[in-house]
């Protein structure tokens, strides 16, 4: 639905308001925000005619991330380099509703999963739901009729019951505070992988900042190309390959002059010569939408107290009851949720299990137990301070970054919260712990010719699912099961 064509049928404007339907408004309709959709259209009340759900999307179609766009905005519209594909294989990544198609390669490229999101639409019908080109610019509680203003890029304000918020964290690139690096900047000499897209333009001295795939791919794309690679990965050993046109070091902790093109890693070595500073740092937790009362840009003070206020620091959003619920005095914890927050996880099936908790909290508030949650807010934040010590920001930075085993934990809590039996079965979890070295049995696969004939089936029969697990082992193993 364009823009043109959302003429409030889905949602309240300010001058107009059936008490009878509660409506429910996703800010974003890239993978996170298609979920929410699908599980809120899945919902007995949506189905009843209780619920509407409206999907804003600032961008002409949907896709998010997975949608190309060039590198010639400030921010990129998103990240997408040309040679990406997923650091997970699909069966672990996909919406739990809706599998990838069968032979679809483990680590698909980005052109697969843009059209597997636009099969997933398709499937659940969720395009009528969605407004192109029509992005959130405002939105503010109404303590007087208990819902949100939503104030859109056109200019039309609308209200709803429930907002989900579902509009990514890898847009607006973190740029860490580095002594020296401002003039670096200054000359030119700095770039964020929000904007690379190819290697061939990095013919000369270039050094990669950050250890995360990003970095990883932009470092080992560019070696071919460029006259000397520095891969700096904190607390990475002094490696040197290829006669020493690849190097390995660890961070960097000032940039010296620029025109000299001259940093000092944190073990006292230097490099000179240097052109071109790739940095793979990360993204901000991006909001713009959102101001205050409802949310305040700083950090919170020390907890305990949990603060009464939301709080975005850019490392994290805080306090979140679920990773989900504002825990805020001015506006009921039931009528927001942030999907999609967490780090180093599926973020597919996790989208749609969340919409389902944030469903069950918005129809029964009593639910959510929030001292409890108030508890594990408190808990949580002091298992980080053994760790980190008084540094907030390093709190902050640590708060949504799961380990493998947290991020199964957490689904599989959410599942019990929903009251559903299921769990997330014993293989995914093994299998998630290996998907790095999978990938490069993938990749290793695709270097003999071979990986199109062990596709060849795999998927087809009557449990996909555990196809795709016995498979993933199989590759893992070194086992053809083409010859079995």
């Amino acid at each position: 639905m364009d823009s043109s064509a959302f003429n409030g049928t889905e949602a309240t404007n300010t001058e107009n308001h059936d008490s009878e339907i509660k409506h429910i408004c996703v800010v974003g309709a890239g993978p996170v925000g298609l979920g929410a959709v699908k599980i809120v259209k899945d919902a007995p009340e949506f189905k009843e005619g209780k619920w509407t759900v409206t999907a804003f999307e600032a961008r002409d179609n949907l896709g998010g991330i997975w949608y190309p766009a060039p590198a010639d905005a400030d921010p990129p519209l998103t990240a997408l380099y040309d040679s990406l594909t997923t650091n997970t294989p699909h069966p672990l990544m996909s919406y739990t509703s809706y599998p990838c198609a069968p032979e679809t390669p483990l680590y698909p490229p980005a052109s697969t999963v843009l059209a597997y999101l636009h099969d997933y639409a398709k499937t659940f019908d969720l395009l009528p739901h969605i407004c192109f080109n029509t992005g959130v610019a405002s939105m503010h509680w109404d303590s007087s009729t208990q819902k949100w203003d939503i104030t859109v890029t056109g200019g039309e304000t609308h209200q709803f019951d429930l907002v989900l918020i579902a509009n990514g964290h890898y847009r607006v690139p973190r740029i860490p505070a580095t002594k020296g690096l401002d003039a670096w900047r200054a000359q030119g000499k700095v770039t964020h992988s929000a904007w690379y897209r190819r290697p061939e333009g990095y013919t000369g001295k270039i050094i990669v900042i950050g250890g995360g795939y990003s970095g990883m791919d932009v470092a080992s794309e560019t070696r071919p190309f460029a006259k000397e690679v520095i891969h700096s990965i904190t607390g990475a050993p002094h490696e040197d390959e290829d006669g020493g046109k690849f190097k390995r070091r660890g961070r960097v902790a000032e940039y010296l002059d620029a025109s000299e093109g001259k940093v000092v890693f944190e073990d006292g070595t230097t490099e000179s010569g240097i052109d071109n500073v790739i940095l793979a740092t990360g993204y901000q937790f991006n909001f713009p939408f959102l101001s205050e009362p409802e949310v305040v840009p700083s950090l919170p003070a020390q907890v305990p107290p949990i603060p009464p206020t939301l709080h975005n620091t850019t490392y994290h959003i805080f306090p979140l009851a679920k990773h989900l619920f504002p825990l805020t005095t001015s506006y009921p914890p039931s009528s927001l949720a942030f999907l999609g927050l967490p780090l180093r996880v599926a973020p597919l099936p996790l989208a749609e299990i969340q919409t389902q908790a944030a469903l069950k909290v918005f129809t029964d508030p009593s639910t959510l137990d929030v001292e409890k949650e108030a508890q594990a807010l408190r808990a949580r934040y002091e298992s980080f301070r053994s760790v980190k010590g008084d540094n907030e920001v390093a709190i902050a930075d640590a708060w949504f970054r799961f380990g493998f085993k947290e991020q199964f934990d957490y689904r599989d809590e959410l599942y019990e919260f929903v009251g559903t039996e299921y769990r997330i079965p014993k293989w995914e979890r093994e299998l998630f712990e290996q998907k790095d070295l999978l990938r490069e049995k993938c990749r290793e696969l695709e270097r003999r010719g071979e990986a199109e004939a062990w596709l060849r089936g795999v998927g087809s029969g009557t449990d996909p699912v555990q196809e795709w697990a016995d498979f993933m082992w199989k590759v893992l193993q070194g086992t053809d099961h083409t010859k079995s």
